[in-house]
């Protein structure tokens, strides 16, 4: 790798579901060091069920940018406070929201950001296997915005938040060579196939989680066992503890649209 390259890679640190309290104040506590560590240049996470354990306010949203994070994704949880619809909204607020909902509804469907005159696009895309939500086709979406939109960027990133580990993969697979990483977030546990592949897109099932992990995927372990062994529903309590953060960092190279280096945090 020749010098020149070198000052031109782009050293990204991904992050999964941030859930509630506990994975706000461990991005708070631990986000500065890992980006010293790592020698980061920008930062993504997932932040649909920052507020309460699901879904995320304004405030929250805003809170985790001041912390750190340069530009957040959301989910299957996108509507649940009417607050995030003005920063959805806003053009120079780096929040996306998954691009396959229904035309016509409210928000940014990529986002572009821009460092030392690289342009990274940010999409965000929802799953269609087991999570019960009506969307378009990922795929088609994805398709759509890499070759209009997104087509002039250097580097092209994207969250798949979905259910089905094989979705996922077939997603990664189909889009590898077209963007430079893939990452999926939703089941809150990390998975072990961090990888960069054949076409040199980075790739990872799942992220993982930014919460404690003293419950079941962040909910209250006693809720999570009572609704699995009665069936009923159980209201929804964060569990508590110190929060810990999951994901990866990447090194992404606007020469090749690649992923040159993959590492699980």
């Amino acid at each position: 790798m020749n010098a020149v390259n070198e000052q031109q890679q782009l050293s990204l640190l991904s992050l999964g579901d941030v859930v509630s309290r506990p994975g706000r104040e461990a991005m708070v506590q631990d986000l500065p060091s890992l980006i010293s560590t790592h020698k980061v240049d920008l930062v993504h996470a997932n932040a649909e069920n920052a507020s309460g354990g699901t879904g995320l306010e304004a405030k929250e949203a805003k809170a985790l940018i001041n912390a750190g994070v340069t530009f957040l994704t959301l989910g299957d949880h996108t509507w649940r406070y009417h607050s995030i619809h003005k920063l959805l909204e806003d053009e120079s607020f780096p929040l996306v929201r998954p691009a396959n909902y229904p035309p016509g509804t409210p928000g940014k469907r990529f986002f572009i950001v821009e460092h030392n005159g690289l342009r990274l696009g940010v999409c965000n895309l929802l799953g269609r296997v087991f999570m019960n939500i009506s969307v378009d086709c990922p795929f088609q979406i994805a398709t759509e915005l890499v070759e209009g939109p997104l087509a002039d960027c250097d580097l092209i990133f994207c969250d798949f938040h979905a259910e089905a580990t094989s979705e996922k993969i077939a997603f990664g697979r189909y889009f590898d060579g077209r963007m430079s990483l893939v990452v999926g977030t939703h089941t809150h546990v990390p998975t072990a196939d961090t990888r960069i592949l054949p076409g040199g897109t980075g790739y990872v099932s799942d992220l993982g989680m930014c919460g404690s992990q003293d419950g079941v995927i962040g909910l209250e372990s006693s809720i999570a066992i009572e609704r699995l062994v009665t069936g009923m529903a159980a209201g929804y309590k964060a569990a508590g503890g110190k929060g810990e953060l999951q994901g990866i960092h990447a090194v992404l190279d606007p020469v090749s649209k690649k992923t040159t280096l993959i590492e699980r945090i």
